[in-house]
């Protein structure tokens, strides 16, 4: 007959009782549907290990494998098509994890290592210890005792170099607070120093104050408070991320080793050392690797490293394909839980409950059934995560072996971790084991890692139980009734006065609340206090600069053709009279076509990208898009943003970052024979919208161009570089506001193709404005002399004046038929050889707005240009 406290456990086990001690739960669906569906493998497992490593959802791996099935991804040390893609979609994956971790390329670098212990390791070989001497005091490495084995292992590096070494107790980093030394004879200490703290303990899932980090960088908190010099902090994130957010812009540590595994599950062999942009100057690096080198002799001692940081510390190739799989990684931990928050409450209710339930069971006799190591009562999530460890006792007090509980555990199917967790400081603090207890206990036998679990009745080790996203109540259950079932002398009694204190608690939800900014409508039509308008005020024109150039250059040209291109890499609009705006004409490659890592496409891997012909239209403000057998697509280019989802998102093109912010709609329609690689055969667009808050804070739209084999392609809209905030602000160009051609130089090239003879060419050049199209200008005009614009360092067109930035160097995207997406030779292989070898057309041009003006410019064709000649020429 059961008795009332097996009745209350009963009622305990429910999961009524488990939301009255914790209102948060999954993520909006059925938790059991969500293992169901992506997590099949675990059907009869109780997975208790995710500090361990967590378990990755099957639609992960598959969109990772759609990813590499489709996509051809080379060596990024290359120049092919291939490589560049590997290369952008890593460096997208490096802004996606700057992201994650609410900070930017501009404060931080991503160091793909092999995991956190490799990233340990780099910052042990280049941190640039000092050993003290007559000159002054050397370095201190600092540590608490609660850390892994492989942030300890550091103290082996600084050993051999005559670095101190302290070991700091968690209690002593606020307790002995003291005012720093003062300096010495007016000198300030130029010592190196680095103390190393996890955000949360391995062990017990203690939760260390992340605000430490900037209270040892200014020397407020001891050891920093007891010596002099530059202090770094090392924040061992590697568990602390697996469920909890981390606001690096709020809390800048120096260097943050992360393991991917832990977050993802997959890939494993993966990780990275975030290191601050101001920290990484001080690092020492000694051996060079391929790809590291900006130039070095064989026969001399002579090396240059790359300026970059991410150059200088990844030697040789990266795991690219592991790296690319991230991405998919990211995609669907927001797809399945929202935010790393949901997932830390999440995993915060399972533990807490879990901790309450186990720490209120009594033997017959009224013993404690466990004995839990921790410092706290699960009440605050910011001290504690989602850890459980402890060891079982029996109805006399006596620990059970952990190794006995482990192999019962596997009889049940239930997953946990036993041991040290390669954390020997927070082992000897929570188990008593004294120093010579673990050397005593090595004499017996007994090694880290091995089933030895007692030593004269003495634990050498205890359970961790930890738990991940995809972790369920039934979990719990499945964990608490193996205890009570296996190691509880019954009848089971619960200490109703403990499970009343608990109970009545009010457990602490303090999390960080991130407020997005409100964006006006109607933003798009306001840059700089400049209104730009379909019909804008003209800029008066100045007779004085007009005579002055005039004079100096002898001669003028004519504007007979002006395009834009609204989407980069899509069909042109030609236009005979367009305003400017902040990075060039209005609209000009204001969008972007990306594929599902967020790398940037253009013509030299989809030529079928100018087959998509946009249309701006000032008058109604909407984006029309035109392909050939569909109807047209509308969207509104000031799209309201209330009660919006935005998404940061960032991707790279030609060697420059962008920044923006997603939101999804739902708008679909037909879409075919557009973007088909050979094995598709249809594809649909959907209209989203998306919101760029960079600099222009503008709304904006997207579209997004998804295969029914589910390849996804994405039209984005951004505003500029994230780098690049001076007067000459940059759309999605590759270096310039403005491309300017002449037709002169077109038709001496033009010639040299037709004079060529070879099957190639026969009758496909005689078009001179087919010809033009391919060189993709904004501004097309007519000349005398062939490549005259090479000698160009100012001009004017109309009263608009322009610097010119430099010539334009092509590449095999100018072999693009923009009326049929066809590929050929020409005119690259004819314009290498008519220029000698070198491959410039058309200049670049930058706007020289007047600050005493808030007119905006027009241009229009029938213009006058009139160059200004550089001094000295250098003609090819």
């Amino acid at each position: 007959m059961e008795t009332q406290s097996s009745l209350e456990f009963q009622d305990l086990r429910t999961f009524e009782s488990f939301k009255g001690f914790w209102h948060y739960y999954g993520y909006g669906v059925d938790q059991q549907d969500l293992i169901d569906r992506e997590f099949k493998r675990i059907k009869g497992v109780t997975y208790l290990d995710h500090a361990g490593t967590t378990l990755f959802p099957e639609s992960q791996i598959k969109g990772f494998y759609d990813d590499i099935s489709r996509n051809v991804y080379g060596n990024p040390h290359s120049h092919n098509p291939s490589s560049r893609l590997t290369h952008d979609t890593v460096e997208s994956v490096r802004y996606r994890i700057l992201g994650h971790f609410n900070t930017c390329p501009e404060e931080y670098s991503v160091i793909f290592t092999s995991g956190c212990t490799a990233a340990l390791k780099l910052v042990a070989d280049t941190f640039p210890w000092k050993a003290a001497s007559n000159e002054g005091p050397g370095s201190q490495f600092c540590y608490l005792t609660d850390n892994h084995t492989s942030v300890v292992g550091i103290r082996g590096v600084t050993a051999l170099q005559g670095v101190g070494t302290v070991s700091v107790l968690p209690h002593e980093v606020e307790r002995r607070v003291r005012k720093p030394p003062t300096q010495t004879n007016g000198e300030e200490s130029s010592a190196p120093h680095l103390f190393c703290y996890p955000a949360q303990s391995n062990f017990s899932g203690r939760k260390y104050p992340l605000s430490y980090v900037k209270g040892i960088q200014s020397q407020q908190l001891y050891p920093a408070c007891e010596h002099r010099g530059r202090w770094f902090v090392l924040l061992d994130a590697a568990g602390f991320v697996s469920c909890s957010p981390l606001d690096l812009s709020q809390y800048p540590a120096d260097f943050v080793p992360i393991s991917f595994y832990k977050m993802f599950g997959f890939p494993t062999g993966l990780g990275a050392l975030l290191v601050r942009n101001e920290a990484a100057e001080v690092l020492r690096k000694t051996y060079f690797g391929g790809g590291t080198a900006a130039a070095y002799l064989v026969a001399e001692n002579y090396f240059v490293p790359k300026p970059n940081v991410v150059s200088r510390f990844e030697d040789g190739t990266v795991s690219f394909l592991d790296i690319i799989s991230l991405h998919h990684g990211f995609e669907t931990l927001q797809k399945l839980t929202g935010s790393m928050l949901n997932i830390q409450l999440h995993t915060f209710g399972l533990a807490r409950y879990t901790y309450i339930v186990l720490s209120c069971l009594r033997h017959s006799n009224g013993k404690p059934v466990a004995q839990i190591h921790c410092d706290n009562d699960f009440q605050n999530i910011a001290e504690q995560g989602a850890i459980l460890n402890f060891n079982l006792l029996d109805c006399h007090g006596r620990t059970v072996g952990y190794s006995q509980v482990d192999k019962m555990a596997s009889l049940f199917n239930i997953h946990i971790r036993t041991g040290c967790f390669c954390n020997t400081g927070a082992c000897q603090h929570y188990l008593a084991i004294s120093n010579q207890n673990v050397k005593s206990n090595l004499h017996a036998g007994h090694i880290c890692g091995d089933n030895i679990d007692l030593i004269e009745g003495r634990p050498t080790g205890s359970i961790r139980v930890s738990f991940g996203y995809m972790s369920s109540f039934e979990d719990c259950q499945n964990f608490l009734r193996f205890v009570v079932n296996c190691f509880v002398d019954k009848p089971l009694i619960l200490d109703q006065k403990r499970l009343t204190k608990l109970k009545s608690a009010e457990p602490m939800e303090s999390a960080a609340s991130y407020d997005l900014a409100s964006i006006p409508n109607g933003q798009l039509g306001h840059q700089n206090g400049q209104t730009i308008s379909p019909s804008p005020e003209r800029i008066a024109p100045s007779e004085d600069t007009v005579s002055k150039e005039e004079k100096n250059n002898g001669s003028s040209h004519t504007l007979t053709n002006l395009f834009i291109y609204p989407v980069k890499s899509c069909a042109s609009v030609e236009v005979t009279e367009w305003p400017l705006g902040p990075q060039g004409l209005l609209y000009d490659r204001l969008w972007m076509v990306v594929n599902e890592n967020g790398v940037c496409l253009s013509q030299k891997r989809e030529p079928k990208l100018c087959l998509i012909r946009p249309i701006i239209c000032l008058a109604s403000n909407t984006l029309q898009l035109q392909v050939s057998g569909m109807e047209p697509v509308t969207v509104s280019l000031e799209t309201s943003l209330v009660n919006s989802d935005l998404r940061t998102s960032q991707s790279k093109v030609c060697g420059d970052r962008y920044e923006d912010k997603i939101q999804i709609d739902n708008v679909k329609i037909n879409f075919n024979n557009i973007l088909v690689r050979p094995n598709d055969h249809s594809c649909a667009i959907h209209i989203h919208y998306i919101a760029l808050l960079l600099h222009s804070m503008s709304i904006i739209s997207f579209v997004s161009i998804r295969p029914y084999n589910e390849k996804q392609f994405t039209l984005v809209m951004s505003s500029c570089p994230a780098e690049n905030f001076g007067p000459t602000a940059l759309s999605l160009v590759n270096e310039a506001q403005f491309l300017l051609i002449n037709r002169a130089s077109v038709s001496f090239l033009q010639e040299h193709i037709a004079n060529r003879h070879d099957s190639e060419n026969e009758g496909t050049w005689h078009d001179m404005e087919q010809l033009i199209q391919r060189f993709r200008a904004n501004l097309v005009i007519s000349g005398q002399e062939a490549f005259a614009e090479d000698d160009w360092t100012h001009l004017t067109v109309g009263d608009t004046p322009f610097q010119v930035i430099g010539r334009c160097g092509r590449c095999q995207m100018i072999g693009v038929d923009q009326k049929s997406a066809a590929r050929t030779q020409e005119p690259l292989r004819s314009l290498s050889e008519c220029r000698s070898g070198k491959v410039t057309f058309g200049v670049y041009l930058a706007h020289q707005s007047s600050r005493n003006t808030t007119a905006v410019a027009v241009l229009s064709v029938g213009a006058r240009v009139i160059p200004r000649i550089s001094e000295s020429t250098d003609k090819p």
